[in-house]
């Protein structure tokens, strides 16, 4: 009989806690999760899913506009019922939290509800019960933050965005990040006035520089009007409800909500780990090896809590890594290149590998091949919409390093170019793949001449 409860206590719900939950059980290990918030983490409840939701509906508004040009009469004007996309959407979020929740009961491990508190190294606090378990498992995942100003309390984050009452006719959104860009979108598209606040001169950071001007272009046409090099410095609430936005340069703007989208800070604030002498990051993160394991020997991280990629993908890998290196006794092996992201902004935006910049900086031969054009569609919709498509290539290899797309379902098509980039794929490859017409991911196989050197 083992001298613990449990062989596993995962602190967090979310996709890695989930993920390392059952195949820990899977693999004979009594285990147990505890979760005071929801089932599912930020991806199913406030992140991912209902943001996907939200894009989807924010897509209509423009084909109804467009529905004209292929001979469709809606017959009067569309018209758009907030209440209705956020209660359909808080039932599929629902829905999710029990299927989480069956998910982790069918596959034997115990589900406990509530906050838990490291009260040793292999103690677990709920409320009043303390457990114990071999190996304690933080998977906490972020939490969006919100820096300090006077108003800043009138503030929404990404939390509360999904469950507004109301549907703010004006929007600000402040940040530069895929979040922000996001919801700035989907809010011009459901027909708010939208603002996009950004404290420097181009938003997303760290993408390919092409791909971020040419996103600052179509958003532009998308009624977002953006704001670069502006700060917010304070917000008053009006007598009528609204809000009065103030900036450093003095100047102010009425809206009905402020949504901060300006970063996310690691969820370990209250866990007890800074008493346990687990060694914490500057910026909160937990610090792990190889394995996962923080600087006490039975404390383990995965996910947004440990500061690697925040994605739900990578923290389901990290998750099924952990495992399978406590079953084995092997390094837990994860390669962090070449991972495919997508934003789902309008247009979407997908991408995978190495930036143009970032090509250049570590010292590669690159060769850049680039494809700006009108989908389509949109011949015959009339709608001033591009798409842009971006190979860059290692000309000394001639393999390809970096593949990145603004355009309609980026994100699907760049998902399976991830698979050839893994598999090591040369542009000469792309040459000799026969693409599907008419489509617009066959660009990516017909660009023969390179822009650039």
């Amino acid at each position: 009989m083992s001298e613990y409860d449990f062989d596993l206590f995962v602190i967090g719900a979310g996709s890695g806690g989930v993920r390392a939950s059952r195949m820990a059980a899977a693999n004979g290990m009594r285990v147990a999760v505890a979760e005071d918030r929801y089932m599912g983490g930020t991806c199913v409840n406030v992140g991912c899913v209902p943001k996907k939701l939200f894009v989807y509906g924010s897509g209509y508004s423009e084909s109804f506009e467009d529905a004209g040009a292929y001979g469709w009469d809606a017959g009067k004007a569309a018209s758009f019922d907030w209440a209705i996309l956020r209660d359909n959407t808080a039932k599929e979020v629902a829905r999710l939290n029990g299927i989480y929740r069956n998910l982790l009961g069918n596959s034997g491990v115990t589900v406990i509800n509530g906050r838990a508190i490291l009260a040793g190294r292999h103690e677990v606090r709920v409320g009043e019960d303390i457990y114990t378990a071999e190996r304690i498992l933080v998977a906490t995942g972020g939490w969006p933050v919100v820096p300090e100003f006077p108003g800043s309390e009138l503030a929404i984050t990404s939390n509360e965005v999904f469950s507004l009452e109301a549907f703010p006719q004006r929007i600000l959104v402040v940040g530069g990040g895929y979040i922000a860009v996001e919801f700035a979108g989907i809010f011009a598209g459901l027909g708010a006035e939208t603002y996009l606040s950004y404290r420097r001169d181009l938003f997303l950071r760290g993408f390919d520089k092409d791909v971020r001007t040419f996103t600052r272009d179509e958003m532009t046409k998308k009624r977002v009007q953006l704001r670069f090099n502006h700060n917010v410095t304070a917000i008053d609430k009006q007598a009528d409800g609204s809000l009065l936005v103030r900036d450093d340069s003095g100047d102010t703007l009425v809206v009905d909500a402020v949504l901060f989208a300006t970063g996310r800070k690691p969820n370990t604030r209250g866990l007890g780990l800074e008493k346990l002498g687990v060694v914490l990051h500057k910026d909160g993160t937990i610090g792990v090896d190889d394995n996962f394991r923080s600087s006490v020997t039975s404390i383990y991280a995965l996910g947004d809590v440990t500061g690697g990629p925040e994605l739900t993908p990578v923290a389901l890998a990290e998750a099924m890594a952990l495992v399978k290196h406590w079953k084995t006794g092997k390094t837990a092996e994860i390669d962090y290149n070449n991972i495919p992201t997508a934003v789902f902004c309008q247009p979407n935006i997908g991408t995978v590998g190495l930036t143009e910049e970032e090509a250049r900086q570590a010292g590669i031969s690159v060769e850049v091949y680039k494809s700006d054009f009108r989908a389509m569609r949109h011949t015959v919709s009339g709608r001033d919409e591009r798409t842009l498509m971006k190979l860059v290539v290692d000309k000394s290899t001639d393999k390809v390093v970096g593949v990145h797309m603004v355009g309609a379902d980026a994100g699907e098509i760049i998902q399976g170019i991830a698979v050839a980039m893994k598999a090591g794929a040369t542009k000469s490859v792309f040459d000799q793949t026969i693409g599907i017409h008419p489509t617009a991911a066959e660009e990516f196989v017909t660009m023969r001449t390179p822009v650039s050197t």
